[in-house]
């Protein structure tokens, strides 16, 4: 045999001792491959004989769940928002027009135009739970029969909705253009001002678009005015409603009412209400409707807030 055929013949028995040789391979899936395919690498255990995955794998799998969308507010639904968020939402828009409540009553007013209206205002806490407002309604009203003027969070800004005696439906938006202030008047009670400012926020089809101002006056005295703007003109005024409270007046004070605090919005209660043997006081019809439908829910925040101011002093 030639020294080149003992080579050949020594080649053949080592191969064979040598697992897979000779044999076709393909290339191995690396591990960053296997993870990016979602299936990653698996070693089995020489005693149990159980397939174990990599620690790839499972990075892969927590790197996979960490990317996965976050939806805000939500809680477990698409587009739902929790309980929590509600409640802030609600109480933000209830703090918000606290100050306002100064304009709760009954009043009476006349235009310059020599229109009479009757404007009276509650709290609505029912039409729309999630959103608070104050309503006002007026049966002889040309410019606002039916309007409810609510804040929302979202934007920082009031929103009141009125419809006139045409039934024509109107969406004013804006804020203060004079923040509230607390006067002391001649009687020596404290005297509320403001001026609300809401405007439409688009002309109409005719290409009008509205304003509306509360120019609150002092306690028991507010005035309704009304702005119009024609296409690229300036917004001009064409009524003022000056409207007076009617019956006896009101001192100004959260820390005056005593007793007689409204138990849904800590104005000055007007009419007196029992729950299980005890005596209440709210505001106005809207308040009294709002404590009848959940009485315990009104008497947990009021016990809540009094013991709060307890602890203060």
């Amino acid at each position: 045999m030639t020294r080149y055929a003992k080579w050949a013949s020594l080649l053949t028995v080592f191969c064979g001792l040598m697992p897979g040789c000779g044999k076709t391979t393909t290339t191995p899936k690396t591990a960053s491959t296997a993870v990016e395919a979602g299936q990653g690498t698996s070693t089995r255990d020489s005693k149990s004989g159980e397939t174990k995955e990599s620690a790839d794998e499972d990075a892969g799998k927590s790197r996979r769940k960490a990317f996965k969308p976050v939806e805000i507010g939500a809680t477990g639904s698409a587009g739902s928002t929790s309980s929590a968020d509600t409640g802030e939402r609600v109480e933000s828009a209830r703090v918000a027009l606290k100050p306002l409540q100064i304009l709760i009553g009954s009043w009476n007013g006349t235009s310059h135009k020599a229109a009479i209206d009757q404007p009276s205002w509650t709290w609505d806490l029912k039409s729309d739970p999630k959103q608070p407002a104050l309503r006002m309604k007026s049966e002889k009203g040309q410019y606002v029969r039916d309007g409810r003027l609510t804040f929302v969070p979202a934007t920082q800004s009031f929103e009141f909705t009125a419809a006139d005696a045409e039934g024509t439906k109107r969406v004013f938006r804006g804020n203060f253009s004079q923040e509230v202030q607390d006067i002391p008047g001649d009687d020596k009670k404290l005297q509320r001002t403001f001026k609300l400012e809401l405007t439409e926020p688009e002309p109409n089809e005719e290409g009008e678009q509205w304003r509306v101002v509360i120019n609150q006056q002092e306690n028991n005295r507010y005035i309704l005015e009304m702005y119009r703007k024609r296409g690229s003109g300036s917004f001009l005024r064409i009524d003022s409603i000056n409207t007076q409270r009617e019956g006896t007046s009101f001192a100004l004070s959260d820390t005056d009412y005593g007793e007689k605090t409204c138990i849904v919005s800590q104005g000055l209660g007007t009419t007196s209400v029992s729950y299980k043997g005890k005596s209440y006081w709210v505001c106005c019809s809207g308040c009294k409707a709002a404590f009848e439908e959940e009485p315990e829910r009104w008497i947990a925040k009021w016990e809540a807030m009094n013991k709060d101011k307890m602890n203060k002093q």
